[in-house]
């Protein structure tokens, strides 16, 4: 088990990891530096904390997905996927969900194929396009949408929305300002199933997952 891991509190999220978790994990955070140097992959101060605590907070989601996402293997789309955060530690702990993960940054998504061959990631698929060309091309065709410092709530929720299938989840990774985001939300479109606050070991930041589905349309003949 990795000390490094165990020092930012990994044992702390309850999530029963295995040893090829952690070496999976690890091994991801490994390459990510490595490429990192080379690539800039992520804006970040102190490169290497930040990677392994950019990688705490994607982990710390899971038990609220795990609530949400009922069916056994959901389609996942992981917008602006970057470096492969969240989408890659959810696909190390998570074998029977696919996650597609939507990149426009061709050095970035160079680097999200190289990871899954790297670590045999078979449940995860990898397409450099923006967010606007998956959803004419692949519409209704995902269980739930996740971003982690994509975009504004309200952008993120208008590219989101052609992607899920009917019943579909958006999962928001959010911050300080989640507040002030949700206000611009259309209540009349979303309704908020969950606001909840994540606990970060040794990291004395507000993070927030945002659980929201979009509000049926009734038919016309039902308006009236």
């Amino acid at each position: 088990m990795s000390n490094e891991l165990i020092a930012l509190g990994v044992e702390g999220l309850g999530l029963d990891l295995t040893p090829e978790n952690l070496a999976n994990l690890e091994l991801f955070l490994q390459e990510m530096h490595r490429w990192n140097r080379v690539h800039n992959l992520t804006a970040i101060d102190n490169e290497q904390d930040s990677i392994r605590l950019h990688l705490i907070d994607s982990i710390t989601v899971l038990p609220i997905m795990r609530h949400y996402l009922k069916i056994q293997s959901p389609q996942i789309a992981d917008l602006g996927s970057g470096g492969g955060l969240p989408a890659i530690p959810i696909a190390i702990l998570q074998p029977s969900w696919h996650l597609t993960l939507i990149e426009a940054v061709r050095k970035k998504t160079a680097f999200l194929q190289h990871i899954r061959g790297k670590l045999g990631l078979k449940n995860i698929e990898v397409l450099s396009e923006r967010a606007e060309a998956v959803a004419k091309a692949r519409p209704g065709q995902f269980d739930a949408v996740i971003s982690r410092a994509f975009s504004s709530l309200t952008q993120f929720l208008d590219l989101s929305l052609p992607l899920l299938r009917p019943g579909g989840l958006v999962f928001a990774m959010k911050g300080k300002r989640a507040d002030e985001e949700l206000k611009a939300v259309c209540i009349d479109s979303w309704q908020l199933l969950a606001d909840e606050s994540l606990h970060i070991p040794n990291l004395a930041v507000e993070r927030r997952l945002l659980v929201l589905s979009p509000m049926r349309k009734l038919p016309l003949s039902a308006q009236h």
